[in-house]
């Protein structure tokens, strides 16, 4: 008989939470408590959780990052910031973590063996 499986519940907290109005963002260490959850909380489940959890008008605003699993599973530990407008946060962000959140696009160069070619 196969084991009953239990619906997959996660808690989010944060530690470590600064306000920090240079650039215009909030920032805090996330703590994911999954113990029913097989492997690491997708990024959006978290970002959705911690957009209710501080009342954010849209979830662009959010970006979480560093995700480190413990071992053993059932407990992970990450970044995460909310910015207060989605126009700091293109400014501000990386461009690579831009491109993962929809953001931006990645630009495509041609190689530069065609350039010297032409």
């Amino acid at each position: 008989m196969a084991p009953k499986k239990q619906k997959a519940e996660f808690t989010v907290r944060t530690q470590q939470f600064q306000v920090n109005k240079l650039l215009n963002r909030k920032q805090f260490a996330v703590v994911i408590n999954h113990p029913t959850w097989n492997g690491t909380v997708p990024k959006k489940k978290v970002i959705e959780k911690l957009t209710q959890l501080y009342k954010v008008p849209d979830q662009n605003q959010v970006s979480v990052f560093g995700m480190k699993t413990k071992f053993g599973g059932g407990k992970t530990v990450g970044f995460g910031f909310i910015y207060d407008d989605v126009a700091s946060m293109k400014r501000i962000e990386p461009n690579y973590r831009l491109i993962r959140y929809g953001m931006s696009q990645l630009k495509r160069n041609t190689a530069r063996k065609t350039l010297k070619e032409k």
